[in-house]
Order: C-alpha cells, then sequence, then structure tokens
C-alpha cells in the first residue's frame, strides 16, 4: 500500500496555519434555528434563503413522493428509463426560467461539468470572472480549450479579450449571477451586449440568485429582463429551493444535446423522487406567491441597514448576502467563536475562500427569520465587535 505520509503532512499544515476546518454537527432539521451539540443555535450560516429546506409543504410532497415512486432511480436515466416525476420537474423549472427547456441533474457543481467541457473544445475559446464558483473553474478544467480570466465584473477587459479572439469561431462567456462571497451581481446586461457584439455564448450560474432576484425568485436573468438573450441558465436546487439538485435551462437544442452527451447525466443516477418532488413544491409555492421573496429582502434590508449603523463593514453586496468584513483570520475565527458561546451560528470565512486580508463573517440571511431573531443576532454582533475592538 501507498505511504499516506503525505496526507499527513497535508492536515498538519492545515491545523498549523488555523485552516483547518472543524465542521457542525446539527442534530435536527436546518431552520433559522438549529441544535449544536444539544443546544438550540441561531443560524445565520445556510443558504436556505426562504426557508424552505424544512418548510412542511416541502416535506409533505417529499413522503408523497417516497410512497408513489420509492426511494431512489435504480439507475442512470437514459439506460433504466425517465421518472415521469423527473419530466415534471423539469418542465416546472423551464416555466418558472422562462426558457423553452430545462434538464436536471445530480447538484449545482454538476451542471458546470456537464455544460462546459461538453461544449467547449481545445479550439474554443471560454472568457471567465475571477471570482466565479468553484464548480466553473472546475468545469473549465476539464475542457483543454484556451482560457481568458477577466478581473471581477470588468467588461473594458472582457471587451479587450473579445476583440483580441474576435477570430475565433466558438467562444463563451460564463459568469456567477450572485457571487457568494460578497452578494455582488453580475453586470450581465453589459455582458451579453459584448456577447452579442462578438458572437459569443453567454452562461450564467444562478445558484444564488434563484429565489432571490427577479420577480418571484426567476434569477438574474428575469432582475435585468434578458429573457432570450442568455444561452444557458445553471443553478441548483440545495439553496432557495431548500431541497438537492441542479438544472440547466435554455433552448430546447441545447438541453436534447446535453441528454445525448452531458456525462454527469449519462453516468450517474438521478435525484431521487423526495429531492425531486420538494423541488416541484418549491417552484409552485413561489410561483404563486412572491411572499418568501419579499420576506427575504425586508429580513436583509434591515439586518444590513442595523449592522451598518453600528459601524460594521458589511462590503459591496447587493443581495441578502452579508458579509461582515474583519480583515485577518485570526480576528474571523474568534469573532465566529464568541458568536457561537452566545448562541449565533455564524462560521468565519478566510483564505483561501477569500484572499488573505478580506477574512469575514458571512451572514446569510432567510425569510424564515422572524424580527426578534435579528434583532438579537445584530445586539451579539455588537456585543462581539466591542469586545474585539472591531466597531
Amino acid at each position: 500500500m501507498a505511504s499516506l505520509a503525505f496526507i499527513q503532512q497535508a492536515l498538519s499544515e492545515l491545523r498549523d496555519k488555523g485552516l483547518y476546518n472543524t465542521i457542525r454537527t446539527i442534530e435536527g432539521p436546518m431552520g433559522a434555528w438549529v441544535t449544536i451539540d444539544g443546544k438550540s443555535r441561531l443560524n445565520l450560516c445556510a443558504n436556505n434563503y426562504l426557508g424552505f429546506a424544512n418548510d412542511p409543504r416541502l416535506t409533505r410532497a417529499a413522503i408523497a413522493a417516497i410512497e408513489d415512486y420509492g426511494i431512489g432511480p435504480g439507475a442512470v436515466r437514459s439506460i433504466a428509463g425517465t421518472m415521469s416525476l423527473h419530466l415534471k420537474l423539469e418542465s416546472a423549472i423551464a416555466r418558472f426560467k422562462g426558457t423553452e427547456a430545462a434538464l436536471s441533474v445530480q447538484s449545482g457543481l454538476n451542471t458546470n461539468l456537464a455544460v462546459i467541457p461538453l461544449l467547449m473544445g481545445k479550439e474554443d475559446v471560454i472568457f471567465t470572472d475571477e471570482l466565479n464558483h468553484a464548480s466553473i473553474i472546475d468545469g473549465i478544467r476539464l475542457t483543454k480549450a484556451k482560457r481568458a480570466i477577466f478581473p471581477h465584473r470588468d467588461l473594458d477587459t472582457l471587451a479587450a479579450q473579445l476583440e483580441e479572439n474576435v477570430d475565433i469561431a466558438k467562444k463563451l462567456i460564463v459568469t456567477d449571477g450572485v457571487f457568494s462571497m460578497d452578494g455582488d451581481i453580475a453586470p450581465l446586461p453589459g455582458i451579453v451586449e459584448l456577447a452579442e457584439q462578438y458572437d459569443a455564448m453567454v452562461m450564467v450560474d444562478d445558484a444564488h440568485g434563484e429565489g432571490v432576484l427577479g420577480s418571484h425568485g426567476r434569477g438574474i436573468v428575469d432582475h435585468f429582463g434578458l429573457h432570450g438573450r442568455v444561452d444557458i441558465e445553471a443553478g441548483t436546487m440545495s439553496k432557495a429551493f431548500g431541497a438537492m439538485g441542479g438544472y440547466i435551462a435554455g433552448k430546447a437544442e441545447l438541453i436534447d444535446y446535453l441528454r445525448q452527451r452531458a456525462r454527469p447525466f449519462l453516468f450517474s443516477s438521478a435525484a431521487t423522487p423526495p429531492d425531486v418532488a420538494a423541488c416541484i413544491a418549491a417552484i409552485e409555492i413561489l410561483e404563486a406567491s412572491d411572499e418568501p421573496v419579499r420576506q427575504l429582502w425586508d429580513n436583509a434590508d434591515y439586518f444590513t441597514t442595523q449592522l451598518h449603523e453600528l459601524g460594521f463593514d458589511c462590503g459591496e453586496s447587493e443581495t441578502p448576502i452579508t458579509p461582515v468584513m474583519l480583515g485577518e483570520a485570526d480576528t474571523a475565527w474568534a469573532f465566529s467563536k464568541r458568536l457561537f458561546e452566545e448562541d449565533v451560528f455564524a462560521t468565519a470565512i478566510a483564505f483561501p475562500t477569500v484572499p488573505r486580508g478580506k477574512a469575514r463573517i458571512r451572514a446569510m440571511l432567510s425569510a424564515a427569520h422572524s424580527r426578534e431573531d435579528l434583532d438579537l443576532a445584530i445586539e451579539t454582533f455588537a456585543l462581539v465587535g466591542r469586545e474585539l475592538g472591531v466597531i
């Protein structure tokens, strides 16, 4: 057996540098409050934007799906057949996103692994924002395409890169819709205009935009009124939709091609029936009412305003993602530890997830939080901020 000494060394280095991540154990459902170490804690960590992760309507849909369809699909859809439940979800996604068709895959990460390597080859070029999510980076790495990395949201550099590659026939611009660490939004209208000028495709990963931006949470394309001008919309069902899975939405021909050749679709079993049914229920709830989205934004506006008034630096966020900028990793970890001692669960985020010197607490707001929850969080941030000399 090969020696695993290099793994032991790597783990030791993580611990020595303060980068070893001790993951908390949640002892019950995911909600505005969670149980950790037998104690209830206010939860500011989850991407559960609309509170759907423990919504009884989704739970009932999942239980009914188990009774009707069983617990698993048994094999890949292209070999063992596809469940009607998966087709119902795909129709619901396409309807919700305003596209011709959609494909359901196992996770948000798999959307980028499905699309980018399939569409782009060694003769092609991919333009990618420097702060794009790791799953986009991994999808690009699986291609032999030329890559042009442009500074964050820098349309001038993107235009120059497109001009430099004007003679390359197949071009793809890929961006996050909402950038998960800072909460800022991609300049999608400008990206689309450049793509149309230079005959490039546009792909947006809307993982943190769906359920948050646009009418009833339809996402960034709806937010900017760009329907029909963005070639590929991808996202996850594990954040605002509260369950698990991923999707790709776009033209019918694109989705048909993905069904035929996308490796995550061809070589991994589909999402389970209870997950799929819960996702359908989440979409139907949002189609019927935008109240969860409005509550999310009300909570985010209140929380961020109060932190600003206390003197905290909340960065440049344009969404309910609220980064509380603390600078050095040691400060962020100490801040997170003290919050936890006061029963507020908010994890520190430091290098390599964010650049050195930009460590933070990333507070994730949810429609499930009450005003009393937010007031408690604000009071606790103020307490710890004063103790540590942050404010």
